[in-house]
């Protein structure tokens, strides 16, 4: 199959999957992880010739770790991520077998800790929950592009 090709000359990177994935079983899996959502942002840079921002990558590594570290904490077993590019955005999936949907907790400035599902959901644009078969999935969609007004800056990968 022939790509569509940009005005750049570059392959269009719209038309074919562009995805991940790995399974953690670990505490000590939860850097790898990280590890695994800048490696796939490096390439889909680096390969695809695809603009991902300084922030995203931040973005979605901290939401990949806050997501692993819940699934190693609370679900027994390993879990699966998937990080997955969609019309101009990184899908982060994360099952694990807990089939017990988190729950967001009130702001509380006083409270240490446990502000990492609010943390995700104030950074992705669409996060969703769902419970499977066995245990659940979780969602969360981070876009590529900058905000042109949030970051002046401009800063991307190299």
């Amino acid at each position: 199959m022939d790509l569509p090709v940009r005005d750049d000359g570059r392959e269009s990177f719209t038309d074919r999957l562009i995805m991940v994935g790995a399974a953690f079983e670990g505490s000590e899996d939860i850097s790898a992880a990280r590890r695994l959502a800048r490696s796939f942002l490096t390439d889909l840079h680096q390969v695809h010739g695809v603009p991902v921002a300084d922030r995203v990558t931040g973005g979605v590594q901290l939401v990949v770790s806050e997501l692993v570290t819940n699934a190693r904490k609370y679900a027994p077993g390993p879990c699966l991520l998937t990080l997955e590019v969609n019309e101009g955005v990184v899908e982060v999936t994360v099952w694990d077998s807990n089939p017990s949907l988190p729950v967001a907790q009130a702001p509380d400035p006083g409270r240490v800790g446990q502000h990492g599902l609010e943390i995700v959901m104030a950074l992705c644009r669409s996060f969703e929950m769902h419970r499977e078969p066995v245990g659940k999935r979780i969602m969360a969609a981070l876009a590529l592009a900058d905000d042109p007004i949030g970051d002046e800056a401009g800063e991307q990968i190299r």
